[in-house]
This record gives C-alpha cells, structure tokens and sequence, in this order.
C-alpha cells in the first residue's frame, strides 16, 4: 500500500459495529491523562472505560450516539437471582 492510499483504497472491508471491541491508539496531554486517571479512579473504572462512558455521553448529547449501540456492561459481580438457587443479597 502506498503512503497515499488509505486501507479502503486497497478493497479492505469496513469495520463491522456490533463484532467485539476495536482498538483504539490515543494520543492525550500528560495533563489530561492524569486527570482522566483521578476522575476513573475516583468512580471505581479503568481509565478505557471512563473513557469510552465519557465518548458515549457526549455522542448522545450531540444526537450522534447510533440506535443500535449496546448499553455498557454493568460492572462487578453480577446480582443474584432466585433462578440459581441462592438468595438475592442485595444490600
């Protein structure tokens, strides 16, 4: 591929929504990096994934965030239910 032709160019499919999860490489400010570790941290999230809630938000405020966009994962351990046998321990 040459310096001028982008992946597309060369017949590569499009990347697919909705087929795992894509790498993205980041480049940010010393400066904003550590903020985004305070504030992850202070929520209990890895920085991606205050990230990425951070990307979501912004996407659905700006009326860009696509209908068919899975919600996040709920974090920790899942709930309880009766169906497996022990005792729903919510607190």
């Amino acid at each position: 591929m040459s310096g001028d032709q982008s992946a597309d160019e060369q017949g590569a499919p499009p990347p697919q929504r909705g087929k795992g999860r894509h790498s993205v490489l980041l480049r940010l400010d010393p400066g904003v990096h550590e903020a985004l570790v305070r504030w992850a941290g202070d929520e209990l999230r890895s920085v991606n994934a205050q990230i990425e809630l951070l990307l979501r938000r912004a996407l659905a405020e700006a009326g860009r965030l696509p209908g068919d966009v899975r919600p996040v994962p709920r974090r920790g351990r899942p709930r309880r239910t009766e169906d497996d046998g022990r005792p729903d321990q919510r607190g």
